[in-house]
């Protein structure tokens, strides 16, 4: 029986090779795939920015009609949530989720690519699914839109298997690169996660991804970091601590977390008499009555995750916000039409930091320093525990906030949240959804 192509097949002395032959080719190309990931996932950002922004005014002009526009609010979040999961049940059902588990599936040789009519269901079922307020990311869909247009691209210009494949992954870091303006972080994602192999090839490859989905993307938004933090001191030696018992907060979190999305899933499998449709309408029409009594708390996040680091969430709405973003997540990815769990990490872990450092702050002030630096620790942190992948995280956090001085505390963080899920048995959160993969 024959099976899918993967990396791991190429043999060093193949790989060495191909490098002499025809890399510059293959480097071109990586360059083209970058340049069309970073237009078409930049202008999905794009279009999901509007869609959010609209989502918010809708709502916000429904309230001079009452009970009648809150009715008008939840039908509409049911509806755009129901016709994306029948998107992806219809045309495309590896397009539910993130796609990173798939995307992995497929590089290590255990499904074949995902037909071109993916992308299509991940670009507007995506639109569709987070416009209506599900607290999902816009990285899952932009790197399975990256990973899928880049093996077209390879199949058009008639690369082998093996070309095709590393097209494939250094295609879906230049989509993670595009979703947060993030290209270091794409390209260490595709290295640490996807690929797990930091040969020249795929290094090389996986760069010139990055880059040209980046130089595009920028035109498109600018250069600036996505969140906004003030410039906060060089960590001392003290912070060395207080970052390994951060980590050990967030990873006991990130196992908690993981349980909950698999548990989410788990309910949702129980639930398979119900259509799939009404499922989704269900979960879309609570999304929509939330929105209608606290807007911010439903979509991507990224409005709670600025106020966080921006200082301006506190007290006990931050403990709250944490609790209603922690159900809502897992719930959300449940309905299974196109999201990723990125952003929703981040929220979660930037919370997770200032809830830390407001504590300590306050039982310690002449200790622990100033808390924001902790809700930025926090985000490696939890994403660290989740995902067990910190190299990826700590730069991810870096070119988001600009954060570099806390880097030392960040790494104490990072090994104490990836020690505690490994001692408790509990796998990275996309090994667990690859083995739930439809």
């Amino acid at each position: 029986m024959s099976h899918p192509a993967n990396l791991s097949s190429l043999k060093p002395n193949d790989s060495a090779r191909q490098t002499t032959r025809d890399l510059p080719v293959l480097a071109l190309l990586s360059l083209v795939v970058g340049v069309a990931t970073g237009l078409v996932c930049g202008i999905f950002r794009k279009l999901l920015d509007a869609a959010e922004i609209w989502r918010t005014d809708f709502i916000s002009m429904m309230h001079a009609w009452q009970l009648a526009g809150m009715l008008c609010v939840v039908m509409f979040c049911a509806a755009a949530v129901a016709v994306a999961a029948w998107l992806v049940r219809r045309f495309a059902p590896y397009a539910s989720g993130s796609g990173i588990p798939h995307v992995e599936a497929v590089l290590n040789g255990e499904l074949p690519p995902a037909p071109t009519q993916l992308l299509f269901v991940k670009f507007f079922g995506g639109l569709l699914a987070l416009g209506a307020g599900l607290a999902l990311g816009r990285e899952g869909p932009s790197v399975q839109i990256g990973a899928n247009l880049s093996h077209l691209i390879g199949r058009t210009f008639r690369r082998n298997s093996q070309d095709c494949l590393l097209l494939l992954a250094a295609g879906a870091g230049a989509g993670l690169a595009v979703a947060f303006n993030a290209p270091i972080a794409g390209a260490a994602f595709v290295l640490e996660e996807l690929t797990r192999r930091f040969d020249t090839r795929t290094t090389i490859v996986t760069f010139g991804a990055s880059a040209g989905a980046i130089a595009v993307a920028r035109l498109i938004f600018g250069s600036t970091p996505d969140f906004q933090v003030s410039p906060l001191p060089y960590a001392g030696f003290g912070c060395l601590i207080l970052g390994l018992i951060l980590g050990v907060m967030a990873g006991l979190l990130g196992v908690a977390y993981n349980r909950t999305i698999l548990g989410a899933l788990a309910l949702a499998d129980r639930l398979k008499r119900w259509p799939t449709v009404a499922r989704a309408a269900t979960v879309g029409a609570a999304v929509g009555l939330l929105g209608w009594f606290a807007p911010n708390l439903i979509g991507s996040g990224d409005v709670i995750t600025q106020e966080v680091l921006a200082g301006t969430l506190g007290g006990t709405a931050l403990a709250a916000t944490f609790l209603v973003r922690f159900a809502l997540g897992p719930v959300s990815y449940a309905v299974r039409t196109p999201g990723g769990l990125f952003a929703p990490m981040l929220v979660l872990g930037s919370q997770c930091g200032l809830i830390f450092g407001n504590v300590g702050h306050y039982l310690f002030p002449g200790i622990v320093g100033d808390p924001l630096a902790y809700a930025v620790i926090g985000t490696a942190a939890f994403f660290a525990a989740v995902v067990r992948a910190p190299l990826t995280g700590i730069i991810l956090v870096i070119e988001l906030t600009g954060s570099y001085t806390q880097l030392l505390p960040m790494l104490a963080a990072c090994f104490a949240a990836m020690l505690v899920p490994t001692l408790f048995n509990n796998p990275p959160i996309y090994d667990s959804l690859k083995m739930k993969s439809p």
